[in-house]
């Protein structure tokens, strides 16, 4: 199971990869297809591991393991409405 610094290292990965694929698009190296289906999936893995994140530190909080955290599927994290 990774650590929080781990997602962490992750979230940050995710997120230069969005900057990559917009700026991709920009310089007309991909199309707009291909940066939207990357995009969304790269949308969905950063809510999952921010849900992971908070699940981790809920687990904290409460006493329980962080370890017992698990990555929820995508229509889980992606049905939340804030």
């Amino acid at each position: 199971m990774a650590d929080d610094i781990d997602i962490q290292q992750h979230i940050r990965d995710l997120i230069e990869e969005e900057h990559r694929l917009r700026d991709s698009l920009s310089a007309g190296d991909i199309s707009p297809g291909e940066e939207h289906e990357r995009l969304s999936s790269v949308e969905v893995e950063l809510d999952q591991c921010w849900d992971l994140l908070r699940q981790r530190r809920a687990k904290r909080e409460y006493g329980e393991s962080a370890d017992d955290a698990e990555v929820r599927p995508p229509g889980t994290v992606e049905g939340y409405l804030g």
